[in-house]
C-alpha cells in the first residue's frame, strides 16, 4: 500500500498540472517534449549539451525535421525550458528518460547512459516522483538496473516513488506518425505505477496499452524491431538471389504486395542504420546467452544484414569493370545520401559511412552529396570522415563521376540531374528507372 495520495497524483497528471522533466533532448525526447506541451504539460529538458541547451532556450532546433518555429513556441509560451542542471530534476513530477542505449565493441549492450542517467535522478529523487524509462533495452533492464540504483537512496519502488517502462516508437522525419498519433505501451512496477505513468501518457498519445510487465513492455519494443531486421534480411538475401537471376527484387515486391493477405512488403536496401534496427535485436542475442539460448535466426539477419555493404561495393566493381574495363583503384565514385534513411539527417549507424571507407580503402576517390546532411559529424566507427562536406551537383561534376553511387533516396536530391548526367548509376533503391546508365545494387 503506498503512504502517498496516489489517486490525486493521477488527478494532477490527468489534469496536466503536473511538470514533465525528460532527460535527453535528441531523436526521442525532443519529440516527446513537444507532443507533452502540446498536450498542455509544463516541460524541463534535460541533457549534458551546454551548445544544445543554449540553442533551445533560444527556439532554435537541433534537428531538421522539428522546426525552428515549433521549438520557439512552446519557450514563448514558458511550457518548455532546457538545462544541464540535473538538480532541477527535484522539480519534476514525472521524470522520462529518453538516453542512447548503444552496443559495445563486442555487440554487447552498453547500459552506461541509463546506468549514468538514473544515478543522477537517485542524486535528486524525492517522495511522489514517477520516473520512466523509455529507452530501447532487453527485458529486465528496469527492474534489475534502473531500480536498484534509485531505491539505494532509500526510498522504495512503488511506496516513495513509482517506475514505469514505455518504449519509444518514433520514427524520425514521417510526418504521418508523430508522437502523440503513436499508441504507446505501458507497464508500472506495481499496479499504482501503471495507473500513473498511464495517466501520463493517456494525455500525451492517441492511446495507452497495458501491459502486464515491465519485462514485458521491454520485449515488445524489442520484438517489433527484430521483425523487421529479420524481413529486411530475407529480402536483402533475395536480392542476391534474384540479381543472379537475372530478375529485378524490387519489381518482384511490388507484384507480390498486390496480395490482400499473408504478405507484407519490406524492401532490401544498402544496410541497416538508425539506432534501432541495427541495434536492437543484439540487446535480445545478448540476454538470451546468459540464460544458455541459442538466437540463431535472428543472429543470421543480423549477419546478412551486415554484409549488405560489402554487396553493394561488389556490384559496383561490377559495374565499372562491365562498362569501362575498370575496378575502383583509381576510380572517382559520388554517393548520393548519407543519412541512414531519407528525408531525415541522421547519420547514426549509416552504411553509407561503411562503404565509404570500404570503396576508399580500395584505392577510389569518393565525395558525397546529402541535402540534409552538409558535414559528416563526428563517428566512433568512422573517425577519419568527420568534417567532409556535401559536394553540390550540376551536370559537368555529375559527368565527371565513373559512378554515382545511390545509398540513400531523398526526395530534395536533384534525381533528373543524376538520370541525365551521370555516366553510371549504382542504384541501391530503386529510385531510378532501370536504363542503360542504371544498375541496381
Amino acid at each position: 500500500m503506498a503512504i502517498l495520495d496516489v489517486k490525486a497524483f493521477e488527478d494532477r497528471l490527468r489534469n496536466r498540472d503536473a511538470v514533465v522533466g525528460i532527460i535527453g533532448l535528441g531523436y526521442v525526447g525532443l519529440p516527446l517534449t513537444l507532443a507533452s506541451c502540446s498536450a498542455g504539460f509544463r516541460v524541463i529538458g534535460f541533457d549534458i549539451n551546454s551548445a544544445m541547451v543554449a540553442k533551445l532556450n533560444q527556439g532554435i532546433s537541433p534537428l531538421k525535421h522539428l522546426s525552428d518555429e515549433r521549438i520557439a513556441a512552446v519557450v514563448r509560451k514558458r511550457l518548455f525550458e532546457a538545462t544541464e542542471d540535473f538538480a532541477r530534476l527535484r522539480d519534476a513530477d514525472a521524470i522520462v528518460i529518453c538516453v542512447p542505449t548503444p552496443l559495445g565493441r563486442h555487440r554487447e549492450p552498453d547500459l552506461s547512459y541509463i546506468e549514468s542517467t538514473a544515478h543522477s535522478i537517485a542524486a535528486n529523487l524525492r517522495p511522489g516522483q514517477l520516473v520512466v524509462l523509455e529507452s530501447t533495452t532487453y527485458p529486465g533492464t528496469t527492474r534489475e538496473v534502473v531500480k536498484p540504483i534509485l531505491e539505494a537512496t532509500g526510498l522504495r519502488s512503488g511506496r516513495d516513488f513509482f517506475l514505469a517502462y514505455s518504449p519509444e516508437r518514433e520514427d524520425p522525419g514521417n510526418m504521418d506518425f508523430e508522437t502523440s498519433r503513436i499508441p504507446k505501451i505501458v507497464a508500472g512496477d506495481g499496479a499504482d505505477a501503471q495507473a500513473l505513468a498511464l495517466a501520463l501518457y493517456d494525455q500525451i498519445v492517441v492511446r495507452t496499452v497495458p501491459v502486464s510487465s515491465l519485462d514485458t513492455a521491454e520485449a515488445v519494443k524489442l520484438t517489433e524491431n527484430i521483425f523487421r531486421a529479420v524481413n529486411i534480411a530475407l529480402v536483402n538475401e533475395l536480392k542476391i538471389v534474384y540479381h543472379a537471376m537475372g530478375i529485378d527484387v524490387f519489381e518482384v515486391i511490388e507484384g507480390a504486395k498486390t496480395k490482400p493477405f499473408g504478405y507484407m512488403p519490406f524492401y532490401p536496401g544498402p544496410g541497416l542504420g538508425g539506432h534501432c534496427i541495427p541495434i536492437d535485436p543484439f540487446y535480445l542475442t545478448w540476454k538470451a546467452r546468459e540464460l544458455e539460448i541459442g538466437t540463431r535466426f535472428i543472429e543470421l539477419a543480423g549477419e546478412i544484414n551486415t554484409a549488405m555493404p560489402h554487396y553493394v561495393v561488389q556490384r559496383t566493381v561490377e559495374e565499372l569493370d562491365r562498362r569501362f574495363g575498370r575496378g575502383l583503384n583509381g576510380s572517382h565514385i559520388l554517393v548520393v545520401g548519407l543519412a541512414y534513411k531519407k528525408n531525415v539527417d541522421d547519420t547514426r549507424e549509416s552504411p553509407a559511412l561503411t562503404i565509404i571507407d570500404m570503396l576508399e580503402g580500395r584505392g577510389a576517390a569518393v565525395a558525397y552529396h546529402d541535402p540534409h546532411v552538409p558535414v559528416i559529424p563526428p563517428t566512433r566507427a568512422h573517425p577519419g570522415l568527420t568534417g567532409r562536406r556535401s559536394v553540390e551537383l550540376d551536370p559537368d561534376r555529375l559527368a565527371a563521376f565513373d559512378a554515382v553511387l545511390v545509398i540513400t533516396d531523398h526526395d530534395a536530391v536533384a534525381w533528373d540531374q543524376i538520370a541525365r548526367h551521370a555516366r553510371l548509376v549504382v542504384d541501391t533503391r530503386s529510385r531510378l528507372p532501370k536504363g542503360a546508365a542504371v544498375a541496381r545494387a
